[in-house]
């Protein structure tokens, strides 16, 4: 009597071992299910507004303030060198390494290459002193004069360099889209936050003094950013942003003297698109 009841058993774990193996075949897992223990990389471009900045000069004879300074960055188009590798980190760029802790939110470390040039020739407001005022075709009147050159060049524009961590949070919308398969083509959201410094080469030409001329930790970012992922047979991924932020530098080198300095703050906005990979190592 036993030999019949363990044919059955063993019958039933046969046809179960079957069904289940058929059924891993017909409706496999998607890649894309779940991003836990994934890396991803990625490489693009940005465009930024800045909002009007105060910027007070410092130094051993002078110290003034301009008010409401306005710049604006130094875009370069669709160029090759965005992906030339001798050139590459000269047009306005982001470079983000990240990693997955759980299938929605992921750490990752970057940089965001912006460039921030003050408009020239604009007359502002500005209070304090420094020498030989009316000498640099700048016409102080009152509490006003001209940003010429022979007054000042100011520029964050190799670049204005904002090194930071965000944590960041993606959810797969595709069922929005009522799409098929993920692993061929897949939507997601993404939005975070980030905290950084400002590493800026700044070029700055200031009451005809020599330039400094090397990068500088300069002062502290934070960031929020929104977003839509694109994702392309399972590692491939096209991805734009929306990313706003608060900068403050105090400590801005202008010329080869360390008695010469500048500060300030601002808020920024980049328009961003990017390319990039994720895959398990």
């Amino acid at each position: 009597m036993k030999h019949p009841f363990l044919m059955v058993v063993l019958t039933f774990c046969v046809f179960s071992q079957y069904t289940f193996s058929q059924e891993t075949v017909e409706n496999p897992e998607k890649y894309t299910a779940h991003n836990k223990g994934k890396f991803y990389v990625y490489w693009g471009g940005n465009r930024e507004t800045f909002s009007k900045s105060d910027i007070r000069f410092k130094g051993a004879d002078y110290d003034f303030t301009l008010y409401d300074v306005v710049a604006h960055d130094k875009p370069k188009g669709w160029h090759v060198d965005y992906i030339n590798p001798a050139r590459m980190t000269i047009p306005q760029t982001n470079l983000r390494i990240g990693y997955f802790i759980n299938d929605h939110y992921n750490i990752s470390i970057g940089v965001d290459h912006m460039k921030y040039v003050m408009n020239n020739d604009r007359r502002v407001r500005y209070s304090g002193n420094y020498p030989n005022a009316g000498s640099y075709g700048e016409n102080p009147v009152g509490n006003e004069l001209t940003l010429t050159e022979d007054f000042l060049l100011f520029e964050h524009t190799d670049g204005l360099n904002y090194v930071n961590t965000e944590i960041a949070r993606v959810d797969d919308i595709s069922n929005l889209f009522s799409l098929p398969n993920t692993d061929v083509f897949q939507v997601n959201t993404v939005g975070g936050l980030g905290i950084g410094l400002l590493y800026p080469k700044t070029n700055t030409t200031l009451l005809g003094k020599d330039r400094h001329d090397d990068f500088h930790i300069s002062g502290f970012g934070l960031s929020a950013k929104a977003g839509l992922n694109f994702t392309f047979f399972k590692h491939f991924f096209i991805q734009t942003e929306l990313k706003g932020g608060y900068i403050n530098m105090n400590d801005i080198k202008t010329t080869e003297s360390s008695a010469d300095s500048a500060s300030q703050e601002f808020w920024f906005l980049q328009r961003i698109i990017t390319v990039g990979g994720i895959f398990r190592i």
